[in-house]
Order: C-alpha cells, then structure tokens, then sequence
C-alpha cells in the first residue's frame, strides 16, 4: 500500500467501473481509463460492494464477514483499487480518472 493511499472516511465503486463476478472473483472494468483489473476473491467482491454503504472500508469488511487477521490483506487490495481508481472516497465518485496506460492490476485478497 502507498503511504499516501488513506482509506478513511466512505468509499465508493468509480461510477465509471463496472464489475463483472466471476467464479474466482470478479473482473472490474474502469471505461474512463481502459483499466481491467482482478478482483481475486469473492469476499473482495463482497467488499467493494459494501462500501458505498459503510462509514468506512473497515466496516465494509466486517460487514461482507472479514476476519480480523484477513484484514491487512483486505487494505492493500482496497489500496490498490484506489491507486488505481477503482474505487474513489464517496465524495469524489464523480470526478474523471486519469489514464496511466498500466497493465491490469490484481487486487488480491
């Protein structure tokens, strides 16, 4: 995780992300930046899809049944997905992204 990366406050789906679950997880497609990245578990899935209903990205994990010793594998996925604008603080979710032209990013956990 960046040190600049803060997951406080609410997080959101980029309104521009789109998530398709798969058996293994889910893929999410950024149309702004052209961006494919890997959501490699169902639980991940689980959390971004609580976000935008948490006060926090905390929350969101308890909420979709992440156990404590999970968590810090949970931050750096959710770190990577900001990175990467995935997913943006609530506030924000309208904003345009930027393009880096990276390769797909796996945000494992």
């Amino acid at each position: 995780m960046s040190a600049e990366t803060r997951l406080d406050g609410r997080w959101r789906l980029h309104p521009q992300v789109a998530l398709r679950p798969e058996r293994f997880g889910a893929l999410a497609y950024h149309y702004g930046t052209r961006r494919l990245s890997f959501l490699k578990s169902r639980r991940l899935l689980e959390v971004v899809n609580e976000l935008e209903a948490a006060p926090d990205p905390l929350a969101a994990c308890r909420a979709a049944g992440v156990e404590e010793a999970e968590l810090p594998s949970y931050r750096a996925a959710l770190a990577t997905l900001a990175e990467t604008d995935m997913i943006v603080p609530a506030e924000r979710g309208g904003l345009p992204s930027h393009s880096d032209g990276n390769p797909p990013q796996e945000a494992a956990a």
